[in-house]
């Protein structure tokens, strides 16, 4: 029992990684129509950040983090302004391969950039750990819980109680007809790209000290995060977080009791059977078009 408890504890902090993950793509989603398939190398770059200014300028990891988190607005922001924005008249699968692009763009400057070693990062709390019947979680493994949690709490509220929350709803719902209402969708289209680009810096800080900073270190985040939007459905954006959670408790439980080493490939295997039956998601809506 104890073990079952460590692996759904351990399970839960993985999830909170994949779900910020998810929230950025499902958000970008929303708002710009776009698949944004370079969340996890836009977040790999600002984890390089991050890992620089802790490597090279000593500076403290929340420190270091404020500032990745900084670069990663600007980040955000430029490839709004200056790539989406001037795609926007393109097809809908002409903005996939611009994400695409992106990955190939930010893979090939973070060696230029922060050099071809692999870097390492701390955890935000060193030692300690708890003991939950027989289950052990380290404080550092708490903490990325709880600030998971809290970070998607607060970004539920600011969408369903801000005023930015309801444009970029409103512009989820019908960009055009937000247009005319006067939502200034340009400004929500920044906001949900520097937003989504904070979000996998996070995330990419998170699970960076269980691995090395280098080019690849965000690339199961991303793919994870990925199948968590398909299987929660893109029409919300609650159900990539559930979608993310289902993802690393049953990979890790999967992995436990049936096998150690095709644990994953039966999950993603068992998601693709369930869109199979359901292809909306889990939480999602049919789209019924009226002619």
């Amino acid at each position: 029992m104890s073990t079952f408890i460590q692996v759904v504890l351990r399970s839960l902090e993985t999830g909170g990684v994949y779900a910020l993950a998810a929230l950025g793509i499902i958000i970008i989603f929303r708002t710009s129509n776009i698949t944004h398939f370079a969340q996890g190398s836009m977040g790999m770059f600002n984890t390089y950040v991050v890992a620089t200014l802790v490597a090279g300028l000593k500076l403290p990891l929340w420190m270091a983090t404020v500032c990745g988190l900084c670069t990663a607005v600007l980040l955000g922001c430029l490839v709004d302004f200056f790539i989406i924005r001037r795609a926007k008249k393109v097809s809908p699968i002409a903005k996939q391969i611009i994400t695409l692009g992106l990955i190939m763009v930010f893979v090939g400057l973070a060696p230029m950039f922060f050099g071809v070693d692999p870097l390492s990062l701390p955890r935000f709390i060193e030692s300690g750990e708890l003991n939950l019947g027989g289950a052990y979680l380290t404080y550092n493994g708490l903490f990325n819980i709880l600030l998971g949690i809290i970070l998607m709490v607060i970004l539920f509220y600011v969408l369903q109680k801000t005023k930015m929350g309801i444009a970029i709803r409103t512009t989820a719902s019908n960009e055009p007809v937000a247009r005319l209402m006067g939502v200034p969708t340009k400004n929500v289209t920044l906001f949900a790209w520097a937003l989504a680009a904070c979000l996998g810096c996070l995330s990419g800080v998170m699970i960076a000290p269980t691995t090395s900073v280098t080019p690849n270190v965000m690339d199961s985040v991303q793919v994870n995060a990925l199948i968590a939007c398909v299987l929660g459905g893109f029409q919300t954006f609650y159900g990539p977080v559930l979608g993310a959670y289902i993802i690393a408790i049953g990979t890790n439980l999967l992995t436990l009791y049936v096998s150690s080493v095709w644990g994953g490939q039966l999950m993603y295997l068992l998601v693709l059977l369930f869109i199979v039956f359901r292809t909306q998601g889990l939480v999602g809506k049919k789209l019924i078009k009226k002619v």
